[in-house]
């Protein structure tokens, strides 16, 4: 797959099918951020996540996936070109919020 074809694949994603089936990306992220904080205080842990790095840690989910040794599978470089995308635009956002 040529890196046009990757990155097309996923801006329709992010924009169309996962959209619709995820809603809105800063909500979700949030919504996930706030599960994991709270995991992670549970644990005793201090760090704390802001949404950019849900974005981030599933972006690295997926280069996780694709050192597995299993067969070489295009969706796990689509899917992170798309959390890199959605990290930015969470990122912009939260940067215009301060």
């Amino acid at each position: 797959m040529l890196a046009g074809d990757t990155l097309r694949q996923a801006l329709e994603l992010i924009t169309g099918e996962r959209a619709r089936t995820h809603g809105e990306k800063y909500i979700n992220h949030s919504r996930i951020c706030s599960l994991w904080n709270a995991y992670l205080a549970n644990a005793g842990t201090a760090i704390v996540l802001d949404p950019t790095d849900v974005a981030l840690m599933l972006a690295l989910l997926k280069v996780a996936r694709t050192q597995s040794g299993g067969a070489h599978n295009e969706d796990n470089y689509v899917d992170i070109a798309g959390y890199a995308a959605v990290a930015a635009e969470i990122a912009s956002i939260d940067r215009a919020d301060d």
